[in-house]
């Protein structure tokens, strides 16, 4: 039985890229064995609430399992898990469900200058070894790119994402006769009817990122989407994940997981979740700067193919908390 002596939380820039915000969240068991967890691009009231409250909801106090921990967030209940898989040996993977031991890897490109210098990054991306490609789109830059990169590539498999950014449906219709396999979250997500009346018309599945059962539950009930793009660390928890991956393997649909920024935890449950069996998509863990990980190995792909970690418990990786420290911009310990 888990029983935490010390906590702490960093709140790390991420020194590379866009230079994003990351909250992590560092679990001690009076055993000394350790769990790490991560909540991306969190809010300013995350901070002061877990400052406020963490410490009384986890220190000294006994709990058989991570689901039995209230009111914690995504990066608490990250740490729970791994804290607990690991007093356990056994990997994350497996003690949420999955099967999987490496995954299909798609490589995201977001819009270019030019539709020529996007074939060329194509090309690069599928000597390294990527059979999935997923082209960013917005109006303006969806129907040429797509048919520049098909002529290309006739075998190739494709997909979209509009981001939210679209209210017309008919530029991605005419996206269709160009073989996407997936066009990813095409209107706002509250847009249910919308994604709805795209699906009828386009044989490529539409995806929705549900943030919640609740969410998922409207498309499902109107069946206006096929696949649902699942980010675990959007959820509160990774039981509530699974929960999403349950009801929507139920319902007939394709999963695809994603989660590529961060400093590598969000990373590492992200590819656990996508060993769920029903996760039948390529999982999008590939978006860089990988200079940003804080973990050994590099959550990543190599040739097209992301390994899951079988052979070392939790999380299944090595955290360099030394550079955490470097990192770190706030910091709190309880």
């Amino acid at each position: 039985m888990p029983r935490v002596r010390e906590l702490e939380v960093f709140r790390v820039v991420l020194p590379f890229g866009r230079r994003s915000e990351s909250l992590l969240v560092k679990l001690t068991d009076y055993a000394g064995m350790t769990g790490w967890g991560e909540a991306l691009a969190p809010q300013p009231k995350t901070w002061s609430r877990l400052e406020e409250s963490l410490g009384a909801l986890l220190v000294g106090v006994d709990w058989e399992h991570p689901d039995a921990v209230p009111g914690t967030d995504s990066a608490v209940d990250m740490a729970c898990w791994d804290l607990w898989t690991r007093m356990r040996g056994v990997p994350l993977a497996h003690a949420v469900g999955g099967t999987r031991t490496s995954l299909m890897a798609t490589v995201r490109l977001e819009p270019d200058k030019s539709v020529e210098h996007l074939v060329t990054r194509v090309n690069q991306q599928v000597c390294a070894g990527y059979g999935h490609v997923t082209l960013d789109i917005r109006p303006g830059w969806d129907v040429e790119p797509v048919r520049a990169v098909r002529a290309a590539y006739p075998a190739l498999t494709l997909a979209v994402d509009g981001g939210g950014s679209y209210t017309d449906g008919g530029q991605l219709v005419a996206l269709d006769s160009y073989g996407i396999e997936v066009i990813e979250r095409p209107f706002p997500v509250s847009d249910v009817h919308a994604h709805a009346t795209l699906q009828d018309q386009v044989a490529a599945a539409v995806a929705v990122e549900a943030r919640s059962t609740a969410e998922l539950d409207d498309y499902l009930t109107l069946r206006a989407a096929r696949v649902l793009l699942l980010r675990p660390t959007a959820f509160p928890s990774l039981t509530e994940a699974r929960r999403a991956h349950d009801r929507a393997a139920a319902a007939g649909w394709d999963i695809q997981c994603a989660g590529g920024q961060g400093a590598g935890l969000a990373r590492a449950a992200t590819v656990a979740v996508a060993s769920l069996p029903g996760c039948t998509l390529a999982c999008d863990v590939t978006q860089p700067p990988r200079q940003n990980q804080i973990v050994t190995p590099i959550v990543g792909a190599n040739a097209g193919v992301i390994a899951v970690p079988l052979t070392q418990p939790g999380l299944g990786h090595t955290i360099d908390e030394d550079r955490v420290r470097r990192m770190s911009k706030d910091h709190f310990q309880a």
